[in-house]
């Protein structure tokens, strides 16, 4: 085996034990994170439940059964919105109040949006809580902002609607300035997880 031979396959063997060590190091890392993670990611949700819905004591997945009823957003037009989670809210004394989802809408113009949304049992929205967003600064990341998420508080509408004029009607939202896409992506997320209720309430 001449020394160019030689050289090449200590080179490789050289390549592959790095690679090793650093993929078991990932692996190691990774085992020892992600249990404090996802506690971290459990405690954000139970934080947002309780934000939208700050008089239930308990939460209570919904089992839906072979995902049964998910696919109602997309059938009624909400193509690019999932509900991800269908929690009901309960008071102390077990009584049900209403609902709490995780929604994720694709539309958002940095990426998908994920919040928290609460419905009561007479169908009115209770607020939304933002999860994830990775909009634009100064524009779209105003969704967070009460001045935007509030308006859709304490209303009961079959779906809300976005105007660039001023909200003249209950199911009217301001528009974010410069972020029609972002308002557009939050309404139609809302939409949806009021369909998906209508849905569980045994109105579609």
């Amino acid at each position: 085996m001449n020394s160019t031979v030689k050289g090449i396959v200590r080179d490789t063997l050289l390549l592959f034990i790095i690679t090793l060590i650093a993929g078991l190091a990932l692996g190691f890392v990774y085992q020892i994170t992600k249990e404090p993670i996802a506690k971290q990611q459990e405690k954000t949700k139970q934080e947002a439940y309780q934000a939208v819905f700050t008089n239930a004591s308990s939460f209570e997945a919904v089992v839906m059964g072979d995902g049964a009823g998910m696919e109602v957003p997309a059938e009624n037009g909400y193509t690019q919105q999932e509900i991800n989670e269908c929690m009901v809210a309960r008071d102390s004394n077990g009584e049900e109040l209403g609902y709490v989802m995780t929604v994720t809408t694709k539309e958002g113009y940095g990426g998908d949006i994920v919040f928290s949304l609460g419905i009561q049992k007479d169908g009115t929205v209770n607020g939304i809580q933002i999860l994830s967003i990775s909009e634009t600064a100064g524009l779209g990341m105003k969704a967070k902002e009460d001045a935007f998420k509030g308006q859709f508080a304490g209303k009961k509408v079959e779906a809300f609607a976005y105007t660039k004029t001023g909200a003249a009607s209950d199911n009217e939202i301001d528009a974010i300035s410069g972020a029609t896409i972002t308002t557009n992506a939050m309404t139609n997320g809302v939409n949806a997880g009021i369909c998906f209720f209508q849905y569980l309430e045994g109105g579609n």
